[in-house]
């Protein structure tokens, strides 16, 4: 029996009173039941929820104590979250917590029912007025599940740190202490549960899965260094800890590690040996100086991958003068060390290159220097108010500065709710995290309680490079291996988000000794698109019109940073009223720049005297797990082609048309496309179970907003740390063990990665009916010009991908918006305008109401 058939055949009484399913139970078990109400709110799960009138829902409650108990109760709509408390012993808070917005359904009588004696209890009830019972359940669950995504507080983030520094097993320092040649901390995270644990707790409310933290250890200090990670739990009191295991069991190889605060320390600290010997060659070629410097110093980049082969360690390092945007000021002067001992006294200086030359130690170079055996460079003199990489306005600009343009406002307050780490607008709900090795994800999507994706996250950014110097010909980045969700720094109100902003801080356990706080480091807000979501012009062809129908379009943005280096990447995702969903990243910030040779200008253009802005493509990664209507999805690509016909009404004549050309991807291999080749024109993601009205398979469709190309030919030697950057499109069936597509690790150690993209499609496992893993990948390539000075803009640099619905609704769900506006004619030729919201805005947008008119004549 269907629960609507169920339901009609159940006639509860109409009171606001506890009432039983005829003949199901006795007195004592429901009593029992209502007292485990009154005490605790966890085993109170409401299942479904209907709408039995405008103003009226019927509500069917399981109790998880007894499983077998149901209950129905009738409520009635009220205004404001008020608790009836007839019996006047104030025996209506126990759930208060969750009583605001919400209606509360008070039962106060006692009552025999069809012989039952039946004990009426106060009861609350949080509903979502004018929303199916259904959603409302599904609200509740998802609000309940959210903290399972919820990032590691600093509370917890101390109690892993603790715990796992009193276990003298493992010999734990101070990650900020000077020597390398210890165990330490590098990282503290977030470690997500298996999906079907998630699951439980979602989709059925049950209890959620024990919270656990993802810990790396750095152990130097043993015979054999390696990197270690641990699943310690559980939060937020941990008492235990066991080994992270990998596909294939790969192990970590020390050298592979990221860098820390305290190598680089010992980095700089041989650089300005290097300096010291090279200083009057830096003195004359700059006018700048590393070594005991004051004052027109020197600093200095380093380049990765580290090294050219797996288990190296050395790295290229590129000078720079230390003034604003210094990423634009490279002096000609590039060395090679090696770091790979854990005794900085053993490192040593490998190679050195000077405006377009190569030696094999600074000796040498300051040697050939000194007997003019090599080809000089004396840079311009450096002129401190020509610092062309500074933000400082400079030229004639037409626009009045004696006002502000637009901005966003909120005439009567948001529309959206943010509960920590759970977000809800317009029918969308999600929980997000900000994963402090790759960045922000999403969990749970839903759209008017239906679940859409149960993840969606970022994976990897790459930029790999090209150049004439040593340091361009090696720069390809691997953003991960920067932690570069830790990189999401203060956002600045009414710049990176507008004022109304609702703004969050974050924090993150990487490289320190303490959590560190991210103030305002994420954003989440309304906003108009200036461009209606649908509209329409009824033309009645005689100076006039039939009506006109118009949608405001606004959007929810959720929005981070990562600023990696020279680059700032910013981060969205957007929700539309029609069930669309947007993920973006636009790229802004300084361009990679290196010394101008005139062989450079195979590579980039020249965007100052002596800089060289070096070509690279951007490749963006995403994991997005889609559930489209149920777990058991499939996947088809639809394109067209051409057919002929014989007119029907015409039989001399043919017909040529466009014909939809469906094929079923039924092996991972099948729907893996690789970048060059020919890429369908729709991905439909669908559920073969389940169907809309109109006998359509209930799905979704990814439209791609991108136009990335492969970085390095297949198999070459880096890319095989990047074997994802091969798909487009990839679809894998999913499972626990292929959580992420790259690792912090791929970046020193690209050509023997942990983790390797191409396992997860090597036993094109079939995917029809399966729960399914779309991995997405964009970007695009950027030649640098002069207009990318002092920093490149955001126009033409966003990429990214839609979800959009295909036949998942009946009709186009953004109906149920109330910000629709229409114009029809009235009898007396006055505009009759129907609209559901104030006709006055607000005095901060405009005190002028609506006006259309719709006429058009000759003038």
């Amino acid at each position: 029996m269907s629960i609507a058939e169920g339901l009609e055949a159940f006639s509860p009484i109409n009171i606001p009173c506890l009432t039983l399913r005829p003949g199901q139970h006795d007195t004592n078990t429901a009593a029992t039941t209502l007292e485990a109400t009154q005490h605790h709110v966890d085993p109170l799960l409401p299942a479904v929820l209907f709408s039995s009138a405008a103003d009226s829902y019927v509500i069917a409650m399981f109790f998880s104590e007894i499983p077998k108990l149901s209950t129905v109760f009738t409520c009635t709509r009220r205004d404001s979250a008020v608790c009836l408390d007839q019996k006047g012993d104030g025996c209506c808070s126990f759930l208060g917590s969750v009583c605001s917005n919400a209606d509360i359904l008070t039962i106060w009588s006692q009552r025999n029912v069809e012989g039952v004696d039946m004990w009426c209890h106060r009861l609350l009830l949080l509903a979502t007025l004018g929303v199916a019972a259904a959603e409302s359940a599904s609200r509740m669950n998802a609000l309940h599940g959210a903290s399972i995504f919820a990032d590691l507080t600093p509370r917890e983030m101390k109690n892993v740190r603790d715990y796992l520094m009193n276990c003298e097993e493992l010999g734990l320092t101070s990650a900020r202490a000077k020597e390398l040649k210890k165990n330490s901390i590098l990282l503290i995270e977030l470690h997500l549960p298996r999906k079907h644990e998630a699951l439980r707790a979602l989709d059925r409310g049950q209890a959620r899965p024990e919270r656990q933290a993802r810990v790396v250890v750095q152990f130097g200090n043993q015979p054999q260094p390696n990197i270690t990670e641990y699943i310690v739990s559980p939060l937020p009191m941990p008492n235990s800890y066991k080994l992270k295991t990998f596909k294939g069991d790969r192990k970590i190889k020390f050298e592979s590690r990221p860098l820390c605060s305290t190598e680089y320390f010992h980095i700089n600290t041989l650089m300005k040996t290097v300096a010291m010997k090279a200083n009057r060659v830096l003195l004359e070629s700059t006018g700048f100086t590393f070594y005991n410097c004051t004052d027109r110093c020197l600093t200095f980049s380093d380049i990765a991958p580290r090294g050219l082969a797996s288990g190296e360690r050395r790295s290229w390092i590129m000078l720079q003068k230390f003034v604003e945007g210094y990423f634009l000021h490279p002096v000609g002067f590039e060395v090679l060390i090696n770091h790979k001992s854990l005794d900085p006294e053993q490192w040593t200086v490998e190679k050195v290159w000077y405006n377009g030359q190569y030696f094999n130690s600074v000796e040498e170079l300051v040697e050939r220097y000194d007997s003019g055996e090599i080809d000089k460079v004396k840079l311009p003199e450096h002129d401190d108010n020509d610092l062309f990489s500074s933000y400082i306005p400079r030229g004639h600009s037409n626009t009045r500065t004696d006002i502000h343009g637009p901005k966003l406002v909120e005439p009567q307050g948001p529309r959206y709710h943010v509960e920590k780490n759970f977000v809800e607008y317009a029918g969308w709900s999600f929980a997000f995290r900000v994963r402090s090795s790759a960045g922000l994800q999403i969990f749970d999507l839903r759209f008017n309680g239906e679940r859409i994706a149960y993840e969606i996250g970022l994976q990897e950014a790459i930029a790999f490079y090209s150049g004439d110097t040593p340091a361009a010909m090696q720069t390809k980045y691997v953003d991960a291996g920067w932690a570069m969700g830790t990189s999401d720094y203060e956002l600045a109100p009414g710049i990176d988000c507008p004022e109304i902003a609702t703004f969050l801080d974050l924090y993150h356990y990487y490289d320190t000794d303490k959590p560190v706080h991210y103030k305002n480091a994420l954003c989440i807000f309304e906003m108009t698109t200036a461009m209606p979501l649908r509209r329409h012009f009824n033309n009645n062809f005689s100076g006039g019109y039939n009506f006109y129908g118009g949608l405001e379009n606004h959007v929810l943005v959720i929005r981070t940073t990562s600023t990696v280096y020279n680059y700032d990447y910013i981060w969205d995702f957007l929700f539309y009223q029609n069930g669309v969903m947007e993920s973006r990243v636009s790229a802004t910030g300084y361009v990679h720049a290196t010394f101008f040779t005139p062989q450079g200008l195979h590579y980039g253009s020249r965007v100052y005297n002596y800089v060289l802005g070096n070509l690279h493509t951007h490749l963006i990664h995403y994991k997005v797990d889609l559930d489209i209507a149920g777990r058991e999805n499939s996947f088809e690509t639809i394109g067209l082609g051409f057919e002929n016909l014989t007119n029907p009404w015409s039989p001399k004549h043919t017909i040529k048309q466009s014909r939809l050309i469906r094929a079923q991807r039924e092996t991972e291999r099948s729907a893996a496309f690789r970048f060059g080749k020919k890429f369908p024109r729709y991905l439909h993601f669908y559920n073969p179970n389940q169907q809309n009205k109109w006998g359509h398979q209930k799905g979704y469709r990814i439209q791609y907003n991108s136009h990335g190309h492969s970085v390095l030919p297949r198999g070459w030697r880096e890319e095989n740390g990047i074997t994802w950057s091969r798909y487009q499109l990839a679809v894998t069936r999913h499972k626990d063990s292929e959580a992420t597509s790259s690792s912090i690790y791929a970046q020193n150690d690209p050509w023997e990665p942990l983790v390797s993209f191409e396992d997860y499609i090597r036993n094109n496992e079939n995917i029809v009916n399966q729960d399914l893993v779309a991995w997405v990948t964009v970007g695009f390539l950027h030649i640098p010009h002069s207009e990318d000075i002092p920093n490149t803009g955001t126009p033409g640099n966003s990429v990214g991908f839609f979800l959009r619905p295909f036949n998942f609704f009946n009709e186009d769900p953004s109906l149920s918006s109330k910000s629709t506006v229409i114009v029809r004619p009235g009898k007396d030729k006055k505009p009759e305008v129907q609209r559901w919201t104030p006709e006055v805005v607000g005095h901060c947008v405009s005190n002028k109401p609506f006006v259309y008119d719709g006429t058009y004549s000759g003038v």
